[in-house]
C-alpha cells in the first residue's frame, strides 16, 4: 500500500478528504498509524483562513498511534509500539530549545528564526488527521503509552492537556492561591484541572454554557459563574471582597475574556493568556493601571517531546485528572467534514471530537 486517506486544507472555509502518498520515512523519523486523533480550535482558525497554512498541507496535531517504521537512526523503540507525539515536535537543536522553550524551536536559524518553529504537525509539515503520520526527531518526540491506557484516555495529551496546564504553569500559582480562568472549553477545562494540581484554594471557572460549567466543577473549579447571567468581573471581585485573584487564565481567544482576566487581577497578579487572537489586541488603560500596577501579561505555547508527555500521562494513569468528559463525539476520517462542520459550530454540546482513521 502506497496511498492514504488524510485530511487536506484546501482553501478558507474548504477542508477535504484526499488521497495522499504515504511518507518515506528518513533515518531520524518514524511512520506512525494513527488509531486516534482529534480536531482542535486552532484547526478551526485554519479553516476560516484566520491562520495561514499551505493549500493541499495535511491538518491536524495531535495524534496518538502505533510505529509502523522506524528510522535507523531512532533507538529504543519497537515496530508495533502505542505511541503519542507532542502538537510540539521539537528538534531540540535550536536555540530557543536549548533555552528551555521547545514550543518556539527556530528549526535552523541560518534561514531564520520562525516563532512557534516547534508546531509543524498540520503548520509547516503535513499532520495527524490522516491514517498515517511522519514524526520528525522521532528520538526526542515520540512517547510510550503507559499499558491500560486508552487512545481516549491520552488524547488530550498531546496539545489541550499541555496547553492547559503551561496556563497554570506560566501563571505561576501557589499554593492557596485565588484563580479565575475565562472560557471552559478544553483547554480552559485543563487549565481548570492544572490550577488544582498547583495547589489553588479557590478555582473559579467563567463561560455561558451550563454544561461546560458542569464539567468545570468535576475538573476542580470551586465556584462557577455564567457570564450570561451576571457581570463576571463584579462577580469575582465581589467573590474576593474587592480584593482580586492571585491568577487569571484567558482560554478563548477575545478581546472581552482578555479584558475581563485583566480587571479581576490583584496589583501583582499575573495574567496568563492562553487564546489564539485573531485580531490586535488592545490593553485598557485604566485596568493595566497605566502600566504601573506590577501585574504580569504572559502567553504560553504548549511544551511538546517525549519527557513532557510522559509526565502527562503519569498525571492520567495516577487518576489525579480524569478527561474523559471531554470527548464528547466519535467519527470515522471518512466523515471529517462533517465532524468539522459540528465542532466548528460548536453544536450538540460537543468538546472534543474522537477522530478514527481506521
Amino acid at each position: 500500500m502506497t496511498m492514504m486517506k488524510a485530511a487536506v486544507f484546501v482553501s478558507p472555509g474548504r477542508i477535504e478528504l484526499q488521497e495522499k502518498r504515504i511518507p518515506d520515512v528518513g533515518p531520524n523519523d518514524a511512520l506512525v498509524r494513527v488509531t486516534t486523533t482529534t480536531i482542535c480550535g486552532t484547526d478551526v482558525h485554519i479553516l476560516k483562513g484566520e491562520y495561514p497554512v499551505a493549500p493541499g498541507l495535511t491538518i491536524g496535531h495531535e495524534p496518538v498511534g502505533v510505529i509502523e517504521k522506524l528510522g535507523a537512526n531512532v533507538k529504543g523503540y519497537t515496530e508495533g509500539q502505542r505511541v503519542i507525539a507532542g502538537a510540539i515536535c521539537p528538534s531540540f537543536t535550536s536555540y530557543a530549545c536549548q533555552d528551555g522553550y521547545p514550543s518556539q524551536d527556530g528549526g535552523c536559524e541560518c534561514h531564520g528564526y520562525k516563532p512557534m518553529g516547534g508546531w509543524r504537525f498540520g503548520n509547516t509539515i503535513d499532520g495527524t488527521q490522516a491514517e498515517y503520520v511522519l514524526v520528525p526527531d522521532a528520538q526526542a518526540n515520540l512517547a510510550p503509552v503507559p499499558d491500560g491506557l486508552t487512545d481516549e484516555q491520552v488524547l488530550m495529551c498531546p496539545d489541550i492537556m499541555s496547553t492547559g496546564f503551561a496556563g497554570a504553569e506560566a501563571a505561576n500559582i501557589r499554593i492557596g492561591d485565588i484563580v479565575a480562568i475565562f472560557a471552559q472549553g478544553p483547554i480552559g477545562l485543563c487549565a481548570t484541572a492544572g490550577a488544582k494540581l498547583r495547589g489553588a484554594s479557590l478555582i473559579i471557572g467563567v463561560d455561558g454554557i451550563g454544561e461546560r460549567l458542569t464539567i468545570a466543577r468535576q475538573m476542580g473549579a470551586d465556584v462557577t459563574i455564567n457570564f450570561r447571567e451576571v457581570d463576571p468581573v463584579a462577580e469575582i471581585l465581589k467573590i474576593t471582597g474587592g480584593r482580586g485573584v492571585d491568577a487569571s487564565i484567558e482560554a478563548l481567544g477575545l478581546q472581552s475574556t482578555f479584558e475581563a482576566a485583566l480587571r479581576v487581577l490583584k496589583p501583582g497578579g499575573t495574567l496568563s493568556s492562553l487564546g489564539v487572537y485573531s485580531s490586535d489586541l488592545k490593553i485598557p488603560l485604566d485596568a493595566f493601571n497605566a502600566g504601573l500596577g506590577d501585574k504580569k501579561i504572559v502567553s504560553s505555547l504548549c511544551p511538546g517531546g517525549k519527557e513532557r508527555m510522559r509526565r502527562l500521562m503519569n498525571v492520567v494513569a495516577s487518576g489525579r485528572v480524569d478527561l474523559s468528559a471531554l470527548v464528547t463525539h466519535h467519527y470515522p476520517l471518512d466523515e471529517i467534514v462533517e465532524a468539522y462542520d459540528l465542532f466548528s459550530h460548536q453544536r450538540d454540546g460537543v468538546l472534543k471530537v474522537a477522530i478514527k482513521p481506521f
